[in-house]
């Protein structure tokens, strides 16, 4: 409880969180290795718990940080274009950049709103949407719902675990953490199952 107290509060409460909160979520939009949703949603539930961080400047950071981030991946992919991609070393690459061009013509609000969800799936379908041409003008306001809608449910999340047992804040951030972490894989799963009829 003094390690608590005396290492992990002071950090809780640095106004320098909000701003790595912020580059995890942009820089995890086109490089999934980085993983926000486990940072969000650790944080988000100690905020739950503890008090800090604070809740609201959390979320603002959060969806903040999807914004920037989904948009530097659709430029991202205009720079790229589609043939560079589609001739891309990792077939992995071009197998998914191919399945997202046909997911992008066919439902462009569903594959962008739910690959959100998704780490490599929402980096995917951002680069594909910029590098076939997709108009910012309709990315841009589906991204934003999508990520505002992403960071609601994260949070959503890890605000449920950490007032299940706000007396205990590391068992907060583990449940929450789970629970984030089965969500994306049942929506990932979804998504498969919606892809699979749609042919």
């Amino acid at each position: 409880m003094d390690f608590w107290n005396q290492i992990i509060s002071p950090i809780l409460g640095s106004p320098w969180i909000y701003a790595l909160i912020f580059v995890f979520v942009l820089i995890d939009a086109f490089f999934p290795p980085i993983p926000s949703e486990v940072v969000v949603v650790a944080l988000a539930a100690l905020s739950a718990s503890t008090g800090a961080p604070d809740m609201y400047l959390l979320v603002a950071a959060t969806v903040a940080g999807a914004l920037c981030g989904d948009n530097i991946a659709y430029l991202l992919g205009k720079s790229l274009g589609q043939e560079r991609i589609s001739r891309s070393r990792w077939q992995v690459v071009a197998r998914a950049s191919t399945w997202a061009r046909e997911e992008l013509k066919r439902r462009p609000v569903l594959i962008i709103l739910t690959a959100r969800e998704i780490p490599i799936g929402r980096t995917v379908v951002n680069i594909t949407a910029g590098a076939t041409g997709f108009p910012w003008r309709r990315f841009a306001p589906i991204s934003a719902v999508a990520g505002a809608s992403w960071a609601g449910y994260t949070i959503l999340i890890a605000v449920f675990a950490g007032a299940w047992v706000d007396n205990n804040p590391f068992l907060a951030v583990t449940i929450a953490v789970v629970l984030s972490l089965l969500a994306g894989f049942c929506i990932d799963r979804t998504i498969q199952v919606l892809s699979n009829v749609g042919r």
